[in-house]
C-alpha cells in the first residue's frame, strides 16, 4: 500500500450501484488510492457488508433508488454533510431487460424501467452532483455506458437505446458545467462475462457463447473498468471532458467479417 501512488488523496467518490460488479470494483480501487467513498444502491445488506470490509472509516453505505429524487438528493446531501465535499461522481447504477429480439415482443413497461434507472437515475445522479461540485469549481462525473452506446445490434432495444443516450447526456453537459471546472465523461466497457449480463445472455447460447474481441489474448475485467474510471477521476485527466472512453479492444472500429483484416475465426 505504501508503495502505490494515491491518485485520488483527500478526495471523495460517490458511486451509484456500489454494492457489486464494477461499483464495487471501482469503490475498493479508489480506497486503495486516497478517496473516501460512498456507495449508494438499493441492496443494503450487501452493501453494508462492502463498507464494512473496505473499513467503514474509509467507506459509507447509503440507500438509494436512483430513479427517486429525494432519494438522490438525500444521499448527496449526506455526503456533504459527513465529508464537506464532492470530488467524483460515478453513476454507474444500471438495468437491463430480457433479450427479445423482435421489437414487437418489447414491451413497452419493461422499456421504460430500463430508461427511468439507466438514464433518468444518471440524470438525477449528475443534477444533484453538479448542486454539490459548482460551489467548489471542480469535480467529475462519470456516466458508465456501453459499446451498445456506439453501435447497433449487441443487446435489446431499451438497453441500447439508453447507452445511446448517456453519451448526449455526458456532451450536454459537458458543454454547460465546463464553466464551473466540473469535467463529465462517459466510460463504455465492451461486453463482461459476469454478472447480470451472463443471466440475459445466457438465453440466446448461440448468439454470445464467443465474444468477439480485436483485440488477441486480452479478455476485458471489472477491475479494467475500474482502473479506466480511475484515471477520469485523477487529476491526470484534468483536461479530459465530454469524451466517451470506449474500452473495447477495437471492437467498435472494425468489421470482423469483412476489410482487409478480416478473421475466417473470430479471436477470443
Amino acid at each position: 500500500m505504501a508503495n502505490i501512488p494515491q491518485r485520488l488523496a483527500t478526495k471523495v467518490a460517490f458511486i451509484t450501484g456500489g454494492a457489486q460488479g464494477i461499483g464495487e470494483k471501482t469503490a475498493r480501487l479508489f480506497v486503495k488510492h486516497g478517496a473516501k467513498v460512498v456507495i449508494a444502491d438499493i441492496q443494503d445488506d450487501l452493501g453494508q457488508s462492502v463498507c464494512e470490509d473496505i473499513g467503514l472509516d474509509k467507506a459509507t453505505f447509503i440507500h438509494c433508488d436512483v430513479t427517486i429524487e429525494s432519494d438522490v438528493e438525500n444521499a448527496i446531501n449526506l455526503t456533504l454533510a459527513k465529508y464537506g465535499k464532492l470530488d467524483v461522481m460515478i453513476n454507474n447504477a444500471a438495468t437491463i431487460d430480457e433479450l427479445s429480439p423482435n421489437i414487437l415482443d418489447n414491451d413497452q413497461s419493461a422499456f421504460e424501467r430500463v430508461m427511468r434507472v439507466n438514464v433518468t437515475g444518471v440524470f438525477l445522479g449528475t443534477k444533484h452532483a453538479a448542486r454539490a461540485m459548482i460551489p467548489a469549481c471542480s469535480g467529475s462525473i462519470i456516466m458508465m455506458g456501453s459499446i451498445s452506446g456506439s453501435i447497433g445490434g449487441v443487446i435489446s432495444h431499451a438497453y441500447s437505446s439508453s447507452k445511446h443516450a448517456l453519451v448526449g447526456l455526458t456532451k450536454n453537459t459537458a458543454a454547460e458545467l465546463g464553466q464551473y471546472g466540473i469535467r463529465v465523461n462517459c466510460l463504455s466497457p465492451h461486453f463482461i462475462r459476469s454478472g447480470s449480463a451472463i443471466k440475459v445472455t445466457s438465453d440466446l447460447p448461440e448468439k454470445y457463447s464467443k465474444v468477439y474481441s480485436n483485440l488477441k489474448g486480452v479478455a476485458l475485467t471489472e477491475d479494467d473498468v475500474a482502473e479506466a474510471a480511475l484515471f477520469l477521476a485523477s487529476d491526470e485527466a484534468r483536461y479530459i471532458s465530454g469524451h466517451n472512453l470506449v474500452l473495447d479492444g477495437g471492437f467498435t472500429v472494425i468489421n470482423p467479417a469483412f476489410g482487409l483484416f478480416a478473421r475466417a475465426t473470430p479471436v477470443e
